[in-house]
């Protein structure tokens, strides 16, 4: 089976006040031409649809553009919530929207959502894991008397309820929306306390493939098939040197993955400027978003 990974797409996103609207549609569009050339069987997107819990009408006029053209391609598409995300909001229509081939996964469930696709060599379990508070896994599933939960355990305590509705010696990709200790953060993510959010790379590891969403850096934590996917635009300036990509992802009947990056190319990238102001003034025109640092001492 053949998989797209993306995530993070923070739609209604601004740079230093800019609207990034037309940005995000350039690049979107380019997401689609990768998706029309690599033809893959299914799409994973990680969370973090919108850039707030209650983002502008024209950015959720773009996602329901988005879903429209996934729609219409009948191509699976896997959506998780992210913590940026309104889970609420994302959630309404999924119902609706699974008739499409789209699944939306933005809550705790009593029994998290496990999405079966089949191929030529059989089926392949995706568990949905949206982000969450570990307050909602102990008030779902815990007596009022029970410790508090971090984060860590509430990811694995959920991670294991999910599997346990994955038959043994089946293929499995785990959606998620975490931080995974030892990821490498951006500006643009919202943070945590210390290290409050930390999540061990551990409890995904009967998984064959785990399509991860919240760093914006494309990365690999522990092994080659624990991945993030990355934000598909820089949304800060500390992300000037990233290369943005999406992930080709291939399982084959063993449950091996191969997996491709392909690089994506913005509409206006995102880069730092350094020199006096004779130096700046003399370099040729760009419509790129620049930090600019003066080097002149006045």
């Amino acid at each position: 089976m053949r998989l797209l990974h993306t995530a993070d797409w923070h739609l209604g996103k601004t740079l230093k006040g800019q609207n990034l609207l037309d940005d995000q549609i350039f690049i979107l569009n380019q997401l689609f031409d990768i998706i029309s050339d690599q033809k893959p069987d299914a799409i994973l997107i990680s969370g973090d649809i919108y850039d707030r819990g209650i983002p502008p009408a024209e950015a959720v006029e773009l996602f329901d553009e988005i879903l429209n053209r996934f729609a219409e391609k009948n191509l699976p598409t896997l959506i998780i919530a992210g913590n940026h995300d309104s889970a609420p909001r994302l959630n309404f229509g999924s119902q609706l929207f699974r008739e499409k081939n789209i699944f939306i996964a933005s809550k705790v469930e009593d029994k998290p959502l496990n999405i079966v696709l089949e191929d030529d060599f059989g089926e392949i379990y995706f568990s949905m894991i949206p982000f969450f508070d570990p307050a909602e896994i102990k008030a779902k599933f815990f007596d009022d008397n029970a410790e508090r939960l971090n984060f860590n355990d509430a990811n694995k305590f959920y991670v294991d309820l999910a599997r346990k509705n994955i038959p043994k010696n089946k293929r499995s990709v785990a959606l998620a929306h975490v931080f995974l200790t030892g990821g490498i953060e951006s500006d643009s993510e919202r943070k945590f306390v210390g290290g409050s959010a930390n999540v061990d790379a551990k409890i995904f590891s009967e998984y064959n493939y785990v399509a991860l969403g919240h760093l914006h850096r494309p990365q690999k934590i522990s092994s080659e098939t624990i991945r993030y996917g990355g934000s598909p635009l820089k949304y800060s300036f500390d992300e000037a040197n990233h290369k943005k990509s999406v992930a080709i992802v291939e399982i084959d009947g063993f449950g091996a993955t191969k997996i491709e990056k392909i690089d994506l190319k913005p509409r206006r990238d995102v880069k730092i400027v350094e020199g006096t102001f004779n130096e700046l003034k003399n370099r040729p025109r760009c419509d790129d978003y620049a930090q600019i640092i003066l080097t002149d001492d006045a």
